[in-house]
């Protein structure tokens, strides 16, 4: 048989008819072939057993008709093109367009038959009609797919190819006929027997879940997308209009009902339970049977009705929860609202004003003790802290705003509560946090073992951290810290070398820059009373054990307060030891710090032999008696040159440790005369009497905080100085701004303060007020 090609078909067209019907074929009619097409296309469809050789002859039968030639072009009333084909066309082009057009006509003629079988059918009979009809047609349409594979890959993708309307491959065909014919007069039904069974299984009954899995996947496959055909994947078109929306919508009244009809007869604790489960129900939901673009929209309208509309119910409910420290419910409370967008806020304020009560109301509770008890305060602070970091860390999740709502109250409680309100200063907060630090570092009976002291200075970092006036706090640690190096009574030198640590690594090295210096002059120390000691013994050794510490001024919180008369027993070892340190040291000047030395006194006076612990003002007193037994409190004067009021504490502290006797011992003055008591006995024979005064005490706390004010006259200058001269001109308001964020890490500078510390500096030259523009100052060079 002769080959067909036409000049007006392109090349491809000459490629696609060149080499069909090799063998000389006759040529074949759609008619020949369609009986038994037809009847192999029912079989198919009757989902019949079908051989393979049987399903070969099918698809000879299209292949045939496709590849036959010499037939005219069949007439397209039913095809919308887009572009006319021109008027001598190869007459083998359409061939397809009968048979597409009868395969169309057989799918419309078997689904108006099986419509007739389920268009009454309603709830769950309507459904497994459905379902099993769907699956049923879906694999027999696969079935033709495959017979019709010849048709599909030539005749129908070249008419989608050239932008023809109307056509699908055979599947897709398959697909929009039951949309058009089965699914439009069904849905309405089916729709509403899926939402009835799902609504069953939300109260509780148990379902056939593959019946709503079976409409769900053919909603799903029914969007096709028409305006692209070639494209893969559903558009859920049909899926969203004909069952999400109204499913959404059924599951808002159905939960509106539930959640208002609840809250009235349960707790708010048992609702959010149930609100918890429906949540997780409807997750679940979406992954048994539902489309998984569904999860995020449900999720969304659950979440609102049943949280968002109840968030004050859950607001009023939250501070009974903190009372009744129901910790597994405040987390379950936290899991909800944490679902609605900005919802956790009110929560986050209502926590920080509960722990803030909580403190100051513990505080409270300690009494006045408190104002002079550091363990019993900081230990308070630390109780109140560890509860509700606790609470913070399990039942919020360690949740960054709920940890903020922590600081900030603890912040608050711990910087204004009765005790720092009775002292009449948020500064007393760092003075007993740092008494307390004292308390643990200094030697003692009680101290507890190295990684137990560990932990509790991590505990006390815990506080300072929400100190305000950390300045203070450095400056009675300072001291105390001092003391201790100065009198050998620390615990551990690496529990102090830790605490400093702790410390730079929180304020940064100019913080501990002292304290760091302090422990190298005790090192430097200790090689001198070595070197001194060496010197001695090439020379003259003295007739008493003699040691001192050489302290650098500017690192030692200590000053020459009082006069005072050394003395003779000890004068001549004074003055070898600044003879010896002027030969290695010269230009340095060595001021003798008495109030803070001590030394030990050997009695032989009484019927036993005591060592006595003494200051050095207590050692002068004492060895007068060497020459008399006697001494009016005036002539003890003479000798030691003690102001009278400092005299007489240390007088009133030896009477007290029946060394001495008066018989004023109430009232001692000038004139009462004091006399050693030889009947002296006590059980140890080491004996302390080096005790604090009160009235020392009471007057270096008001010197340290004295001090603490004149310190921060000079930050605040300082500041003041770094700002303006980076900045050249700057406005007051600005000015201040910037000073109280620089500043905010080592104290809350008060702003009469600044103001007051900017004259200052304009009155050195410093700044100067900038003429004719209100409340701005310019930097002077």
């Amino acid at each position: 048989m002769k080959r067909m090609t036409s000049s007006t078909s392109d090349n491809i067209m000459t490629h696609t008819t060149r080499g069909q019907n090799p063998h000389g074929l006759r040529q074949i009619s759609l008619d020949e072939i369609w009986d038994d097409l037809r009847l192999g296309i029912e079989h198919v469809y009757k989902r019949q057993d079908m051989p393979k050789k049987r399903y070969m002859e099918l698809y000879t039968h299209v292949y045939d008709y496709c590849t036959t030639v010499g037939r005219s072009a069949q007439p397209r009333s039913s095809s919308k093109v887009k572009n006319k084909q021109p008027q001598n066309a190869n007459k083998t082009q359409f061939v397809g367009f009968e048979l597409y057009k009868r395969l169309k006509d057989f799918l419309k003629n078997y689904l108006s038959v099986l419509l007739k079988e389920g268009k009454d059918l309603m709830g769950e009979s309507v459904l497994y009609f459905y379902t099993q009809q769907w699956e049923d047609y879906r694999f027999s349409s696969n079935v033709l797919n495959g017979i019709c594979a010849y048709l599909n890959r030539h005749w129908v993708r070249r008419e989608i190819d050239e932008g023809r309307r109307g056509i699908h491959y055979i599947y897709q065909l398959a697909l929009v006929i039951w949309r058009d014919n089965l699914f439009r007069v069904l849905n309405k039904q089916v729709t509403m027997a899926v939402l009835e069974l799902i609504q069953r299984e939300r109260n509780g009954e148990t379902i056939v879940t593959r019946l709503i899995d079976g409409v769900i996947r053919s909603y799903v496959e029914l969007g096709l997308n028409e305006e692209e055909p070639t494209c893969r994947g559903p558009t859920l078109k049909v899926y969203d209009e004909a069952f999400e929306t109204q499913f959404i919508s059924d599951t808002e009244n159905y939960y509106i009902r539930e959640s208002t009809e609840f809250l009235l007869q349960n707790p708010v604790t048992e609702y959010m339970k149930k609100a918890e489960c429906r949540l997780m129900e409807e997750d679940r939901r979406v992954q048994l049977y539902l489309h998984e673009t569904t999860r995020d929209k449900l999720a969304k309208k659950c979440e609102t009705v049943l949280i968002q509309k109840h968030l004050e119910i859950f607001h009023d409910e939250f501070q009974k929860l903190l009372d009744d420290d129901k910790n597994e419910d405040l987390g379950r409370m936290y899991s909800l609202v944490s679902r609605i967008q900005d919802g956790l806020g009110k929560l986050r304020s209502l926590l920080e004003q509960y722990i803030y009560n909580q403190g100051v109301s513990a505080i409270n509770r300690c009494g006045e003790s408190a104002l002079n008890d550091p363990k019993a305060y900081v230990t308070t602070i630390l109780q109140v802290h560890k509860k509700y970091n606790a609470l913070v860390m399990t039942s919020f999740n360690n949740d960054s705003g709920f940890v903020a709502s922590l600081d900030k109250a603890c912040g608050r409680f711990i910087n204004d509560n009765p005790v720092t309100k009775s002292a009449g200063s948020a500064s007393k907060s760092p003075e007993l946090l740092a008494r307390y630090c004292d308390m643990l570092l200094k030697k003692s009976s009680k101290n507890p073992e190295d990684a137990e002291l560990e932990d509790t200075l991590n505990q006390v970092m815990i506080v300072f951290k929400y100190i305000e006036d950390k300045d203070v706090f450095q400056k009675f640690y300072s001291k105390m810290l001092a003391k201790r190096l100065v009198q050998h009574n620390s615990a551990s030198d690496d529990a102090e070398a830790s605490m400093i640590s702790k410390l730079k690594q929180a304020c940064g090295f100019e913080y501990t820059s002292k304290l760091q210096r302090m422990f190298q002059d005790v090192g430097l120390s200790k090689d001198l009373n070595e070197t001194f000691r060496n010197h001695l013994e090439s020379s003259e050794p003295l007739d008493i054990d003699f040691s001192i510490m050489v302290l650098s001024s500017g690192s030692w919180p200590f000053q020459a307060l009082y006069e005072f008369s050394l003395p003779s027993e000890l004068e001549r070892s004074v003055q070898r030891f600044t003879t010896f340190y002027s030969t290695r040291h010269s230009g340095r000047k060595l001021h003798w710090l008495y109030h803070m030395s001590k030394g030990e006194l050997v009695t032989n006076c009484f019927k036993n032999k005591y060592t006595f612990q003494a200051s050095t003002f207590q050692m002068a007193i004492l060895l007068l008696f060497n020459n008399s037994d006697s001494y009016t409190v005036e002539q003890i004067q003479e000798h030691t040159q003690l102001k009278l009021d400092l005299l007489l504490q240390v007088v009133q502290i030896l009477v007290k440790s029946k060394l001495l006797t008066c018989t004023e011992e109430d009232n001692l003055q000038s004139t009462s005369l004091v006399s050693l008591f030889f009947a002296y006995k006590n059980k140890k024979f080491k004996v302390n009497i080096n005790v604090p005064m009160k009235t020392e005490q009471r007057q270096e706390q008001e010197q340290t905080h004295k001090h603490v004010e004149e310190d921060r006259k000079l930050h605040i200058q300082a500041a003041i100085v770094r700002i303006m001269k980076t900045r050249k001109k700057l406005q007051h308001q600005q000015l201040l701004s910037e000073v109280l964020q620089q500043l905010s890490s080592r104290f809350k500078p008060r702003v009469p303060v600044i103001k007051k510390c900017i004259d200052i500096l304009i009155e050195k030259e410093y700044l100067e007020r900038v003429d004719g523009e209100k409340d701005t100052y310019s930097y002077l060079a």
